[in-house]
């Protein structure tokens, strides 16, 4: 048994293991970023203005107020107030629950 051979031995096989973890590490780094790139590509981005909204629970809402931190009030139809994530609300593109009549008015 050799001392100095297997000591040169060990060197090179820690050096070999630096290297297996650096590679490693770079691998990990690139994956990260390209994970990343495709998450970020993929979110949608959802602004609210004040309007008709559909969400969870029944009946169309009215957006009173939309906070600067995603929170939303609504209004139900019977005049009811409530705060909400803004990210549980959905937009609604169904008829709307308002009667809009006109009438034509003549002189006589």
């Amino acid at each position: 048994m050799d001392i100095k051979a297997s000591g040169e031995l060990r060197k090179l096989q820690l050096t070999e293991l630096d290297e297996f973890r650096n590679d490693a590490y770079e691998n990990a780094k690139i994956y990260k970023e390209q994970t990343k790139k495709w998450h970020d590509k993929n979110i949608v981005p959802r602004e609210f203005e004040p309007g008709k909204l559909k969400s969870r629970w029944p009946g169309p809402f009215m957006v009173e107020k939309v906070y600067p931190h995603g929170v939303i009030e609504l209004r139900c139809t019977d005049g009811r107030l409530f705060k909400v994530n803004g990210q549980r609300v959905k937009h609604y593109y169904g008829t709307d629950v308002r009667s809009t009549e006109s009438t034509l008015l003549t002189e006589n």
